[in-house]
């Protein structure tokens, strides 16, 4: 029963410290990545001016008045 708790604790934190790894992992390839991808593919084609003038036509801002 010697050393019975700081064996079993060494065992268990390095399963935690890969298991968290591979959770990590898992959200990047998984989350972050495709998101990225998504903003990026998003703004390549993006007018700003374009949506803005859409949004004063019908009629969203106050400050800006439709034409």
């Amino acid at each position: 029963m010697r050393r019975l708790l700081a064996r079993r604790m060494k065992f268990h934190l390095m399963g935690a410290f890969f298991v968290s790894l591979g959770c990590a992992a898992l959200y990047k390839f998984s989350v972050a990545e495709p998101r990225k991808r998504a903003y990026a593919a998003f703004y390549k084609n993006y007018d700003p001016m374009k949506d803005f003038e859409a949004m004063r036509a019908t009629g969203v801002f106050e400050s800006a008045p439709p034409k």
